[in-house]
């Protein structure tokens, strides 16, 4: 089985990926999630207690761990209302092999896991899962672009937004990280012009301005 290690995970360092689980109703979920690697058969993810990922874990008990260098993958499973009904494509999932959660049928790698325990806090569940199975793509090694960790960043930034878009409190570090996304927008443009990245950019100033006038 291919290791965790091979797959750029090391103990102590957390990490992102899109983390795909069932919902209640029977259809995929799926939305970027923090985590770790404490050995090479186990991963604590680090889920937000308002996340359906959160719930569908306690109910399920099982999840993938998917990895993916596609921005518009990224970008649509953190913000749901970016997709058409604001629904995910049923498209993208498919069936796992060893676990009942669905997996990102275009993934470069898919890590099928099992919730051994969990940890209850004020505002995140941390979820011992253990590793039922990985499959990964052979790929040729890929160059660097600048464009993709920007783009992560930003939509991590945007996440914040929206959290604090309507709180007089926090209306400084509103503008700064909406000032941030915009500087990571000039420097995406010029490395990469009319690509799916600069296309995230413009979606996310979209929502900003949906955000602004939301109540």
């Amino acid at each position: 089985m291919t290791k965790l290690s091979s797959l750029g995970f090391a103990k102590g360092v957390n990490c992102e990926a899109i983390v795909t689980t069932l919902n209640s109703d029977g259809t995929p979920n799926a939305a970027p999630m923090g985590m770790q690697m404490k050995d090479e058969q186990h991963l604590t993810l680090n889920v937000y207690n308002t996340a359906q990922t959160c719930q569908n874990l306690k109910v399920t008990k099982c999840a993938v761990v998917n990895l993916t260098n596609s921005i518009n993958v990224y970008f649509r499973s953190t913000f749901k209302e970016a997709n058409q009904n604001g629904k995910i494509p049923s498209a993208w999932f498919v069936k796992s092999d060893m676990v009942e959660a669905p997996r990102l049928r275009d993934a470069d790698a898919a890590i099928e896991v099992a919730v051994t325990s969990l940890s209850l806090g004020e505002e995140r569940t941390v979820f011992n899962c253990k590793v039922e199975g990985v499959s990964a793509k052979e790929q040729l090694p890929q160059v660097y672009c600048r464009a993709l960790p920007l783009a992560i960043e930003a939509v991590t930034h945007a996440t914040r937004v929206k959290a604090f878009m309507h709180d007089p409190e926090k209306q400084a570090q509103v503008t700064e990280l909406i000032d941030l996304i915009g500087s990571h927008a000039k420097i995406v443009e010029r490395v990469a012009p009319n690509s799916a990245f600069t296309a995230v950019f413009h979606d996310l100033e979209k929502l900003i301005q949906t955000w602004r006038t939301q109540p």
